[in-house]
């Protein structure tokens, strides 16, 4: 919904506007949640996927796609815009079947290749930060780190409406019982839950305007340097995290080794050095797999 203007649009947007957006949400999380995941699944990239193209975000991904992918021919592009919006149709289906989205054995919907670092996480007696980003269904990287035994807080962004806020967080209690939401009283508990040796995920694909130039496809986009710093700072493992989708409601989560810190002598140079290689490899993620990104964000300066 678009920001009210004046107190009586506030008030309005509070009093009706969030309820009646909360009670429209509340069903169609009923809706998934009555059918079984598959059909959950397949049903929600039906809809991402018809819906989706006529709604005004395609605009801002189309730009981003063009412009990320010169050499791509108008179908092609297409075609991805088709696939994004399928993807995001599953994830917001998903949503309510997450703690079955976590099954590992015979037949199970998840694979993890290279556990063995979230194992080392675990048992090393130090904090540790994993960094990954709006890849297939995002939520299955914290899904991932609780079947193996390690819980991990999460960051996220807080929706401006408080009731539709409070459902997100009731789902993501499958995959975690710490939610933290950005701005400066989240940053307070992240540094708390860090501090005590504690476990963090962090999404680092959005745009940040107070964050800093950090090349992503070939241009400058304000990137939130918080992961790097705290890295850094408490002198703790960055372990990136890719998470892609196998065909319907079954992943891959790739655990990759910590990123090795820069020594530079300069703190701030280190904290760049560290978020370009990130940038870097996220976005090889996405040119190999460039339908299962959320280009909806505006990532970059128009």
């Amino acid at each position: 919904m678009a920001k009210p203007r004046g107190p009586l649009a506030k008030w309005l947007q509070r009093r009706v506007g969030y309820p009646l957006e909360a009670a429209f949400v509340f069903g169609v999380a009923g809706l998934f949640r009555a059918l079984p995941l598959d059909a959950a699944s397949a049903l929600g990239g039906w809809i991402g996927r018809t819906v989706g193209p006529l709604l005004p975000g395609t605009r801002t991904a189309r730009r981003n796609m063009e412009r990320a992918f010169p050499e791509k021919p108008r179908a092609e592009i297409d075609a991805i815009l088709r696939g994004m919006w399928d993807n995001l149709g599953r994830v917001i289906a998903e949503y309510p079947h997450l703690d079955e989205i976590g099954d590992r054995g015979p037949g199970g919907r998840m694979e993890v290749v290279g556990g063995e670092h979230i194992d080392t996480l675990r048992e090393d007696g130090k904090a540790g930060i994993l960094v990954s980003g709006h890849l297939a269904n995002w939520e299955v990287l914290t899904i991932a780190s609780r079947k193996l035994g390690m819980e991990l807080a999460v960051v996220y962004r807080a929706p401006n409406n408080p009731y539709v806020g409070a459902l997100l967080n009731d789902l993501r209690g499958a995959a975690s019982g710490t939610h933290i939401p950005k701005g400066a009283e989240g940053a307070r508990t992240l540094l708390r839950v860090l501090t005590k040796g504690g476990h963090v995920g962090l999404l680092i694909d959005q745009k940040m305007n107070d964050g800093i130039p950090v090349p992503f496809f070939g241009r400058d986009a304000m990137t939130a340097p918080a992961g790097a710093q705290l890295a850094l700072r408490l002198g703790i493992p960055l372990v990136p995290v890719r998470t892609e989708r196998l065909g319907g409601a079954r992943f891959r989560i790739t655990v990759l080794p910590p990123v090795e810190p820069p020594v530079t002598g300069d703190r701030n140079a280190d904290v760049r050095i560290l978020m370009e290689r990130l940038n870097h490899l996220l976005e090889q993620w996405i040119r190999e797999r460039p339908a299962e990104w959320l280009w909806l964000h505006r990532r970059w300066p128009n």
